[in-house]
């Protein structure tokens, strides 16, 4: 790195179309830019939005909008596409702006750059390569995504990725060269906290109809086919024989409005189940403090994804002190560690064999909360916005 770098400020900008998504890559967008701001390491940003936002921003980050007409949460969901139109404004918005660096957070929003300037594009994971049959719901909607992908690897000067998971699939799947792949992290917000008043959670159970003595686990995350919820319920009528008081709060945006997902096969798989009628409660979308509520009345989390980029709601479980039940595979061991238990996702005996060792073992729960509490912190977006900083800085160093 030269000292010239060192020395100059770098003006990166910032795709921020994703920043209204209330999934992984909104949290991503939101909280790594807040970091980024925070620190004073000789770096200008430019948010670049296709609406004009009513939301904050953080302090001192410039904010340009293209007025699109409709913004990438409401255009590029489920089976819908990006017009011509749209991804020609958001080029031309960048091409103005004459950064140094052009960041993309995820390459789910990416557009084409209508200029030589260099590109950190995100690849979060590889799961749309490993399994488009559980991603999109037209073979068009599949198509139109390997074409933008092959397009954002063209335009990548270096790509960034959430895990060394990702990067194994970022350079074996995505064919990226592993010495132009940058591997960040995330981390949980300071919200995500143990409460130390019981009233807190009980009160939150209830709004559920969760008996307080129930033991009680929760799935945090899309409902979509690849999070495999239908392997989880059909491991459950065997958890609940032998443990009757188990219940499964599912917590995720039931509206249909965003990606792709199987909430009515997993509401009707519910109810031709009648022992899960009573014990399965689908939450909906909560806001991070009631979400944190709900982690503090619960035994575990579960994690049953067929692939992770990161897991994102393991930290912010373990942060709450809560175990995490997670998928052996992707991201996710490297994410949780010694602070839970493994299974076979492909599998739900697997599954269940996991869930009742863990509730049989009562004796456990102790030192999984301290371990998860311990591990926790190994995650931050503080690490992750001077992690971000050095790939921008290597970005500028070897731009085309």
């Amino acid at each position: 790195m030269s000292l010239k770098t060192e020395s100059r400020t770098l003006h990166v900008g910032i795709d921020a179309t994703s920043w209204r998504n209330d999934r992984g890559y909104g949290r991503f967008t939101r909280e790594l830019v807040t970091a980024l701001a925070a620190r004073d390491s000789g770096f200008r940003y430019t948010l670049f939005f296709d609406q004009m936002v009513a939301e904050s921003v953080p302090a001192g980050v410039e904010v340009v909008s293209a007025q699109s007409g409709r913004n990438l949460t409401e255009s590029a969901v489920g089976s819908s596409s990006r017009s011509l139109g749209y991804l020609l404004q958001m080029g031309r918005l960048t091409q103005r702006s004459r950064c140094d660096v052009l960041f993309f957070p995820t390459v789910y929003s990416f557009f084409p750059v209508l200029s030589r300037v260099p590109c950190v594009i995100c690849y979060h994971d590889a799961t749309a390569e490993r399994f488009p049959q559980f991603v999109f719901p037209t073979k068009l909607n599949q198509r139109l995504w390997r074409v933008k992908t092959a397009l954002a690897k063209l335009q990548t000067t270096r790509a960034m990725t959430i895990s060394q998971s990702s990067a194994e699939d970022v350079e074996q799947i995505l064919r990226i060269p592993r010495e132009r792949i940058d591997v960040i992290t995330e981390g949980a917000d300071s919200v995500f906290r143990v409460i130390d008043d019981p009233a807190i959670p009980a009160a939150e159970r209830r709004r559920h109809g969760i008996p307080e003595s129930a033991t009680l686990l929760v799935y945090v995350g899309g409902l979509n086919p690849h999070k495999n919820l239908l392997a989880l319920l059909r491991a459950l009528p065997d958890v609940i024989a032998a443990q009757p008081d188990t219940h499964l709060a599912i917590v995720g945006d039931t509206s249909g409005k965003g990606f792709w997902d199987n909430v009515a096969a997993l509401e009707e798989f519910v109810r031709r189940h009648p022992p899960l009628e009573q014990r399965v409660h689908f939450t909906g979308y909560l806001d991070d403090e009631r979400l944190v509520a709900l982690l503090n009345g619960a035994a575990a989390l579960v994690f049953p994804s067929l692939w992770e980029g990161f897991g994102l709601p393991a930290v912010e479980a373990m942060s709450c002190g809560t175990p995490v039940l997670a998928s052996r595979c992707s991201s996710l061991p490297e994410v949780v560690g010694d602070a839970g238990m493994f299974f076979d996702p492909n599998s739900s005996s697997s599954i269940a064999d996991c869930l009742l060792k863990f509730i049989g073992d009562r004796e456990s729960w102790p030192r999984f909360r301290e371990r998860a509490l311990a591990r926790a912190p190994l995650f931050s977006w503080e690490k992750a916005a001077r992690l971000a900083e050095d790939s921008f800085r290597r970005c500028y160093e070897t731009r085309r």
